[in-house]
């Protein structure tokens, strides 16, 4: 944690940018969360101390040539990139691995896609699974997800575990499920904030209406839902860093990882892990 005075003209975009942090509500929300009552702030205040975070999951995604979690800018340079043609219309294809599952599910799909390059919000964001983790503008903890519209498709990860579950418009319940955001800073007393009152007002907002599970939008990065109480919700990490799974591992090109680490024999790798439920990139 570091310890900033704020000077006149400053914000908490202006310094999250400047802290490198992933966006301004990161840095508010974790000021407000370590700061005594008092300081409390919905816009810093010149000559007053703001708590910086340091946690890497905060500070703004770089690009690493080992991250293998979805991303719209990612293209497959396996042979299967392409889906299966007879797919659903705008339905993601269970059966795809973590590498096409970005990639629309049939030709008219892809045409879509194409068309709109550069042009939506969403490119460049990341899917939402269940594990990723929510962040509300006056709430001061950040639950989970608890996916209950669907059971059937999971980002990327082949094996159906249940922390990738793809999240939808229509998931709104959180875990934990109680006081999910711990106290709301919309309800002061002289003891402190009253409990967090999570109300949803509708399904959420911002979501990638080209890609659905079962008729149902899926969520990326900058999707967001309004709670009744007057908070505004939004991601805070998707949920898919840096993790692959054995069976991605089996299909991984051995020519092109050893470019990328080449004091790690890859074929021996392949072979250590057979077996092995879960990897992680250290």
């Amino acid at each position: 944690m570091k310890n900033y005075v704020t000077q006149k003209g400053d914000t908490f975009s202006s310094l999250a940018r400047q802290f490198k942090l992933k966006n301004e509500g990161i840095l508010k929300t974790y000021h407000n969360l370590h700061c005594p009552p008092e300081d409390v702030m919905q816009e810093p205040v010149p000559g007053k101390t703001i708590f910086i975070p340091e946690d890497p999951h905060l500070m703004a995604e770089e690009t690493e040539s080992q991250n293998i979690s979805v991303s719209f800018q990612q293209e497959s340079t396996e042979d299967d990139a392409v889906s299966e043609e007879n797919s659903t219309e705008e339905t993601p294809n269970e059966e795809q691995s973590s590498e096409t599952a970005e990639e629309p599910t049939n030709k008219e799909e892809k045409k879509d896609k194409k068309e709109d390059s550069g042009s939506s919000p969403h490119e460049g964001k990341y899917f939402i699974v269940q594990k990723g983790t929510v962040q509300c503008n006056q709430g001061f903890k950040f639950p989970k997800f608890k996916v209950t519209s669907h059971q059937k498709h999971y980002w990327n990860d082949g094996e159906g575990q249940a922390d990738y579950l793809a999240v939808t418009e229509d998931d709104l319940q959180l875990d934990p499920a109680a006081q999910p955001f711990g106290q709301c800073k919309l309800k002061p007393t002289s003891g402190g904030y009253l409990p967090c009152a999570y109300a949803p007002a509708g399904k959420w907002q911002k979501t990638y209406e080209k890609v659905k599970v079962m008729g149902k939008s899926c969520l990326t990065e900058i999707s967001e839902l309004m709670c009744s109480t007057g908070g505004k919700i939004t991601i805070l990490k998707h949920g898919q860093q840096s993790e692959v799974g054995k069976s991605q591992v089996a299909k991984a090109n051995t020519q092109e990882q050893q470019v990328y680490n080449p004091v790690v024999d890859f074929d021996e790798f392949k072979e250590d892990t057979k077996g092995t439920d879960e990897l992680y990139y250290s």
